[in-house]
């Protein structure tokens, strides 16, 4: 597979991130709205391996491609950093990190399996309807078809899913719980070992079941529908390793 352009020349289709007739001077809120478009941007080229792991990732290089300055770029790789998918290097930037094996990532679904339920229970019996109102709106902008790039979108997806688990896991109300969790990073160490179409689909319908649970304040409802998400995530998640 080719290797990404993030360590030569920019390729045809990279699309900058911000027009070339921006304003200079931005508001937070834009500066935090390219960071998350220079987060995704190099998401959606991990996923889709144009960054295989090894691959060398600089800033100046990728700040150049995407037509930003370095500052969102540097921020979008601390953040990678800390999920696990690249490896800062003293003095020659980052190299994006190895694959999940498969021992890892059975120990990342039996911890899931662990706390997921419990989130979920809590969630149904303690989630205020304000936070519930925005779990819906969550899991219907999943739902929602895009018009981006099909890799693009899987880097938005993965984004959502790991949002909608966390806003679950906040409204249940266990913070111990909830840090345990996001320290795992799950949901973009998992997309990174497949795409397939279904994954999301499936998803969609299962989070659908997770919410209704919730939403009746039925605590064994809601548990039972995490963990069967769970375990059918597992199952097309593992298909990845078929040639272990």
């Amino acid at each position: 597979m080719e290797s990404s352009s993030l360590t030569g020349d920019p390729p045809a289709t990279s699309r900058p991130v911000l027009g070339p007739d921006a304003p200079p001077r931005r508001t937070a809120r834009q500066r935090s709205q390219l960071g998350e478009a220079v987060y995704e941007e190099l998401l959606s080229r991990l996923l889709s391996r144009k960054l295989e792991p090894g691959a060398r990732v600089t800033i100046d290089v990728v700040a150049r491609e995407l037509g930003v300055s370095q500052t969102p770029v540097r921020q979008a790789l601390g953040r990678m950093e800390v999920e696990g998918l690249v490896v800062r290097v003293p003095n020659a930037g980052y190299r994006v990190a190895p694959q999940l094996t498969r021992a890892q990532f059975e120990d990342l679904v039996e911890l899931r399996l662990l706390l997921e339920p419990v989130a979920a229970r809590h969630a149904a019996e303690r989630m205020t309807p304000e936070r519930v109102a925005h779990l819906e709106t969550l899991a219907a902008r999943m739902a929602e078809p895009s018009e981006a790039d099909e890799w693009l979108a899987y880097a938005v997806f993965a984004r959502q899913d790991a949002e909608l688990h966390d806003a679950i896991a906040a409204g249940g109300g266990n913070a111990a719980i909830r840090d345990a969790l996001a320290r795992l990073h799950t949901h973009v160490r998992l997309f990174r070992l497949r795409f397939q179409t279904r994954i999301q689909t499936e998803a969609v319908d299962e989070h659908a079941a997770v919410l209704a649970a919730i939403r009746a304040r039925e605590p064994d409802a809601a548990a039972y529908e995490m963990r069967r998400h769970i375990e059918r995530s597992a199952e097309r998640f593992r298909a990845a390793f078929v040639d272990d």
